[in-house]
């Protein structure tokens, strides 16, 4: 848990997914969906999880809670992570990290708190409630 923080979640997000597939040799992969809330009485970030290890190994845990605290920078949240998933072979902790970072942006763009994630592409796909879809190409 980190300090208090002037500035805060104001409401909640829940559902906010982040998928990391890179299509390069062995890059890495990860999987996690996360809810924010608002803060606790304390008014600092506080990271909780519900996964199996099963679904996501406890080793990736440091991993998406640092990513998280570098998307949401210095706004306090509690978080719960709600699932997860992860390869064999692909997933190591930059590939969870970056699921983490994306999905604390996303959490700020859902509040109204900071700007929407940067597409990047294929290699990263993030959801969440409210995000904005593409409109429809004129003439098609």
């Amino acid at each position: 848990m980190a300090g208090p923080s002037a500035v805060s979640i104001n409401r909640a997000v829940p559902g906010v997914s982040v998928r990391v597939v890179m299509q390069t040799g062995c890059g890495p992969y990860a999987y996690v969906v996360v809810d924010f809330e608002p803060p606790g009485p304390d008014g600092g970030q506080e990271f909780l999880y519900t996964v199996p290890d099963a679904r996501l190994p406890h080793e990736f845990l440091p991993a998406v809670w640092e990513g998280i605290r570098e998307g949401l920078g210095a706004v306090a949240a509690t978080v719960l992570l709600t699932d997860g998933g992860f390869h064999e072979v692909d997933s190591r902790d930059y590939g969870y990290w970056l699921a983490g970072r994306e999905a604390g942006r996303a959490a700020l763009a859902a509040s109204g708190l900071g700007p929407p994630p940067q597409d990047q592409g294929r290699q990263i796909r993030v959801n969440w409630p409210g995000k904005p879809r593409p409109k429809p190409k004129e003439g098609a």
